[in-house]
């Protein structure tokens, strides 16, 4: 096996939790069924990954073999990963009818044109989705595979996801994906998360939101003393009224899972008691984010109990709709930040 094979495994492997490592490798299908019946995944996940690199030694495995290892592994846990949302724009007339044979050696060939020492693995997914793999390296070293890029790219769609990206590779790939996919442009979105699914509902508009009028069905009454009818009536109505607040702005159903809301802004600072800020010729700015589990729903919650105040502001009931979580707020209005191709 060459030197780098290992390491690479030991990673991949230490990666992949306990309760999935049974169905992944027999997905992966280079061990044998004999060996896969050998393994005892009771057994502390060190003296198991042991056994695992024994059987791999022994079977002489390469370095594209632990790649597709790693895919498998990114495909059954895209949460793990960081992603960003690019648009393509400008398509081709048969852009529309890409199928996967094509759009793969496009992109192989030109990347490979633009960079001699690279690795590149592919997958398609049930979802009509390619994942694509990118290991970098340079003209004088290999690639790193510690560290690659992961793209994926929704078939028939305008829209690719992409993880760990920098920017000294962003026009290279820009290309590829471009001339590839038939298209004369990307750029980012301004929408990013760990959740892929819902980055795809965003952008794809899979996620519809309901803007029916809440009808709240008659509470129960309680035998309570008729001092506290009043109360009791006030209250229910007041818990009404949010929830239909709440209906209307982000609709009945689950919503997509972000985990964060970035707003930058870039004013004149305007206040007659503060001179020194005020006569500033550069515009003022701040940040300011927000951060949950799933912000959207974590909104809604607040809207719901009456913690936010409402109406709420179109800056936050609108990100659904623009799919964007990353804004600009300037002397314009609300935008987003101009960025190069990846």
């Amino acid at each position: 096996m060459e030197d780098s094979v290992i390491p690479f495994l030991e990673k991949t492997l230490q990666r992949i939790p306990s309760s999935s490592l049974k169905s992944i490798l027999s997905e992966w299908g280079f061990l044998s069924a004999e060996q896969l019946q050998d393994l005892h995944f009771q057994q502390s996940k060190h003296i198991l990954h042991n056994k695992v690199l024994a059987f791999c030694e022994e079977n002489g495995m390469r370095i594209r073999h632990v790649i597709q290892l790693d895919m498998i592994y990114n495909c059954e846990y895209p949460n793990k990963r960081n992603w960003s949302v690019y648009q393509f724009s400008g398509q081709e007339d048969d852009a529309l009818v890409l199928n996967m044979t094509e759009f793969s050696q496009k992109f192989k060939v030109n990347l490979k044109d633009l960079l001699r020492h690279v690795s590149i693995g592919m997958k398609k997914c049930e979802d009509d989705a390619v994942w694509i793999r990118v290991a970098w390296g340079d003209n004088f070293t290999k690639p790193n595979q510690f560290k690659p890029t992961y793209v994926v790219y929704q078939l028939q769609t305008p829209y690719v996801f992409i993880s760990n990206l920098n920017v000294k590779h962003r026009p290279l790939l820009s290309q590829a994906l471009v001339i590839a996919t038939k298209h004369d442009e990307i750029k980012e979105i301004q929408l990013r998360g760990r959740c892929l699914k819902s980055l795809k509902d965003l952008v794809l508009r899979r996620y519809k939101q309901s803007f029916q009028t809440y009808q709240p069905k008659p509470l129960q009454e309680r035998h309570c003393p008729e001092r506290d009818q009043g109360i009791v009536h006030e209250h229910a109505k007041r818990l009404a009224d949010l929830k239909e607040v709440a209906t209307q702005t982000f609709g009945d159903g689950p919503l997509p899972k972000l985990e964060t809301a970035v707003f930058k802004l870039e004013t004149k600072f305007k206040d007659p008691e503060n001179r020194i800020l005020t006569n500033r010729p550069e515009p003022f700015r701040c940040a300011v984010k927000f951060s949950s589990p799933s912000f959207l729903e974590s909104l809604k919650s607040l809207v719901t109990l009456g913690v936010a105040s409402t109406p709420v502001s179109p800056l936050l009931s609108s990100i659904p709709q623009k799919a964007r979580n990353h804004f600009v707020i300037s002397e314009r209005g609300p935008g987003v930040p101009s960025t190069p191709a990846p």
